[in-house]
């Protein structure tokens, strides 16, 4: 519901129902990001602000103490506000030994979700192979998908000397809690790539993805043309990834002519992914839901809902078959191998690397894509397996 229209604005009330402190300081972030206001550049007094805003002093102060806060600007005793300086930025490209350009510190950071396991080292690979050709240097960070672990990386590297950021957003279905620390980011003038996601907000920054839509349209598909008919969806919630391979499972059954039905997904978040799919799989089969085909949200949930069968006694693929995504080292070693979709881990990478020196080097958007996609393609193995009409 929206503000009462006939009820007069307060003396800190400003349109929209935002505090006119919150207003001005909005606007003075604006325009240091902008770079209207530079690094160092004395911002006006106190009293000009109030004067030319339309805003009582009080306002202006409350305004300056979040911008101080968030670190966009300083106050120096005796002297005025002054916008941040980071050391570091500003510095010209330089060349390295190859003859190639790299900028200031020759620093990159790349914060993942994960670093160790399953697909990540191939994804790290391939941006190491572009960047260290181009002599830089890659700082690395994880945030077990955590929205808190992601301001912690973001801060942190916000206080090193760096050039650019390759990030995969933490939960990147819901709408990003870090905004402030990517508008610092731009305030400092360093590009930052999204790989495998982006925020609603920001979708107009640079990013690589995978047509996950067609991905999960693909394995869905194959089940279909395969004689399944009875075929569940297992999706993550909490990242694009899922809503997008649940999008292509939803095109494939309609155009197949069979019914959607949501009781026959199973939607689960980062912290049950463990548990969630599996458990209640048991429990569907459990209380007589029957199904042909599963298909999953990636390898690593294929491999539990296989273990989950197996333990009930049910054979892959001769009573159910089953999909992954993503074509990991447990797609092509486990001890069913997986019908899955391939995914060009260090093409991914290489590509968000090659995006971020277009973007360090100046390159303008309109001659530099921010968006990027990636087709998927099927590996069919031995997780399926064909069904009669009717069977």
């Amino acid at each position: 519901m929206g503000r009462d229209s006939g009820r007069p604005l307060s003396r800190e009330e400003g349109e929209g129902g935002k505090t006119k402190y919150y207003i001005l300081m909005e606007e003075l972030k604006r325009d240091m990001i902008s770079g209207r206001f530079q690094p160092g550049d004395r911002l006006p007094s106190e009293n000009e602000l109030s004067s030319s805003h339309h805003v009582s002093r009080h306002t202006v102060r409350k305004a300056l103490s979040i911008l101080e806060q968030e670190g966009f600007i300083e106050a120096e005793h005796g002297r005025g506000t002054f916008v941040s300086r980071k050391p570091g930025r500003g510095k010209s490209l330089s060349p390295t030994l190859g003859g190639t350009y790299r900028k200031g510190s020759g620093n990159i950071a790349v914060i993942t979700t994960y670093l160790s396991d399953y697909i990540f080292p191939r994804l790290i690979q391939g941006i190491d192979s572009v960047l260290t050709a181009e002599g830089y240097s890659i700082i690395l960070k994880n945030t077990g998908n955590s929205r808190v672990k992601e301001s912690r990386c973001l801060e942190e590297i916000l206080e090193k000397d760096i050039d650019g950021l390759i990030v995969e957003p933490s939960k990147s279905e819901i709408l990003c809690a870090n905004r402030p620390l990517y508008e610092k980011l731009d305030f400092y003038q360093i590009p930052y790539v999204f790989i495998q996601g982006y925020y609603a907000q920001m979708k107009n920054k640079p990013h690589i993805l995978m047509d996950d839509c067609l991905g999960g349209y693909l394995v869905t598909n194959y089940l279909i043309e395969s004689g399944h008919r009875r075929i569940l969806g297992i999706f993550k919630a909490d990242d694009s990834q899922g809503k997008e391979r649940h999008k292509g499972y939803v095109k494939a059954l309609q155009e197949a002519g069979c019914a959607y039905d949501p009781d026959m997904v199973i939607w689960f978040h980062t912290e049950d992914r463990a548990v969630k799919p599996a458990k209640v799989l048991e429990l569907m089969l459990e209380s007589g839901v029957t199904m042909d085909g599963i298909v999953c949200y990636n390898d690593q949930i294929a491999l539990e809902v296989i273990k989950a069968l197996q333990k009930m006694k049910i054979r892959i693929p001769e009573d159910i078959s089953v999909t992954g995504y993503d074509n990991s080292f447990i797609a092509e070693n486990g001890a069913v191998k997986l019908t899955t979709i391939a995914h060009p881990q260090e093409k991914l990478g290489a590509m968000a690397a090659e995006l971020l020196l277009e973007k360090i080097k100046g390159v303008p958007d309109e001659e530099s894509r921010v968006e990027r996609i990636l087709k998927p393609e099927l590996i069919v193995r031995e997780s399926c397996m064909k069904r009669e009409a009717g069977e």
